[in-house]
């Protein structure tokens, strides 16, 4: 049967580098879970939840060049299976092994390529992909503010750190296909914008908010820009490389997933600088601006808050934010899913993940002892309530979502069968385009 609107949560499994690559920000480690992911997955059903974003830890499974442990992805992922979890499955979250350096190795996307394919190759039934997680804010963090792994503050480390990453992306998506015709590829991305703090702040605010929008464009094969094709070619892509990213278009197989917290606005002072403003727009206004640019069907992939000193935080910005996504799809925006993000709390954040403290931040459905917090409890009643109220992703997507119990099911083999000959068509009319 076809699953109905996509509810889901996610096991964080950060993995940035600090300090030249000495420390290695695992989130995984951090929050337990390498010791208590059967409990986690327990949670996991206890929530009423069949969707999860997650996915093996990169630096500890992706070994060399087309070298692989699967030990812990075996175990977890035939666990998922076995409950008839759905994961959406997160392959890079922000840093990569430590032999490949950083995001500025030239290497990275085809070597990902081939890690991606050999993922979808042995374990068949995974449908759902979140190949590289937050390409913008992965490049901006790493390259831009010099906070994680490369730990560079220019404009032509941001711009090759982008052009790796989301070639990465595309190439796993196209190796993913091979292996899965009917896959789907949910891009969970950071939506921000840029409030001009005054007149004179307006055209710096102008070039970020333009700026905002590139790993999409790229992702999604959509001509730049004027000012944004300038400002990548001025730093360091080439023009076959923009052409790669025009010639390789697979929005039809995606889902734009937006993230969004109250950290993603922005005030914009007249030099540049930027500070956090809290929500002004919100999300269902951001949401719309990029919905109106790349005309997809939309999942809100990550959202939480703090559960402070009140105890009612995290639940009055539970309502807020489900309040948006009604008021989305009451727009006519296709909607398919919401995620609060994360399953159990999460360590470092507070500081971006920028300081090795072991500050525990309160953010998730459960502490990290596996209590669940009043969000949890919340949520919980959420999709209780509006799970059988919400229409089946089924009518805004190309494909069906099948769940891996239904993998071997006859009408799910002619599903495939129909994506690999579509898909086909598709590359052949293609290629004679060319």
């Amino acid at each position: 049967m076809f699953p109905g609107f996509i509810f889901a949560t996610g096991i964080e499994n950060s993995i940035p580098t600090l300090q030249g690559g000495k420390v290695r920000m695992d989130e995984m480690e951090k929050c337990g879970h390498y010791k208590h992911w059967r409990t986690d997955f327990d949670l996991v059903e206890q929530m009423g939840i069949s969707f999860l974003r997650y996915g093996p830890p990169l630096h500890l499974t992706l070994l060399g060049p087309e070298r692989y442990d699967w030990s812990f992805a075996d175990a977890t992922f035939a666990e998922l299976k076995r409950r008839n979890i759905a994961p959406i499955v997160d392959l890079c979250h922000f840093g990569v092994p430590d032999w490949l350096g950083n995001f500025q190795n030239p290497d990275f996307p085809r070597i990902f390529c081939r890690y991606a394919q050999a993922f979808a190759l042995r374990y068949p039934w995974v449908q759902l992909y979140t190949p590289v997680n937050e390409m913008f804010i992965c490049a901006v963090f790493s390259a831009l503010y010099g906070w994680w792994n490369e730990q560079l503050k220019d404009d032509r480390a941001f711009v090759t750190a982008l052009k790796h990453i989301v070639k990465a992306n595309v190439l796993a998506m196209q190796a993913v296909l091979a292996v899965r015709p009917d896959a789907l590829f949910v891009q969970s991305e950071s939506s921000e914008y840029y409030h001009a703090e005054n007149p004179s702040a307006i055209k710096p605010a102008e070039l970020m908010n333009a700026r905002r929008f590139l790993s999409l464009d790229l992702n999604y094969g959509r001509r730049l820009d004027s000012d944004m094709y300038e400002y990548v070619l001025d730093n360091g892509m080439t023009r076959d490389e923009y052409h790669f990213f025009l010639r390789n278009n697979l929005k039809h197989h995606c889902i734009m997933g937006n993230d969004y917290y109250a950290t993603n606005e922005h005030l914009v002072s007249a030099d540049g600088h930027t500070r956090a403003s809290g929500e002004i727009f919100g999300y269902s206004v951001i949401t719309h601006q990029y919905h109106d640019r790349y005309r997809l069907p939309v999942m809100h992939t990550e959202t939480n808050r703090v559960e402070g000193p009140h105890g009612d935080e995290a639940v009055c910005w539970l309502r807020k934010e489900w309040a948006n996504v009604l008021r989305v799809r009451n727009d006519g925006v296709p909607v398919v899913g919401f995620t609060w993000y994360s399953l159990t709390d999460q360590v470092d954040w507070d500081t971006a993940l920028r300081e090795n403290n072991g500050n525990v931040n309160a953010l998730g459905l459960y502490d990290l002892d596996r209590n669940v917090r009043a969000v949890g409890t919340a949520y919980c009643q959420l999709i209780r309530d509006w799970r059988q109220v919400l229409p089946t992703q089924s009518v805004c997507l190309q494909v069906p979502v099948v769940m891996p119990a239904d993998y071997d099911e006859p009408w799910a083999r002619r599903s495939r069968e129909f994506a690999y000959r579509t898909r086909k068509a598709t590359d052949l009319a293609l290629e004679e385009s060319k």
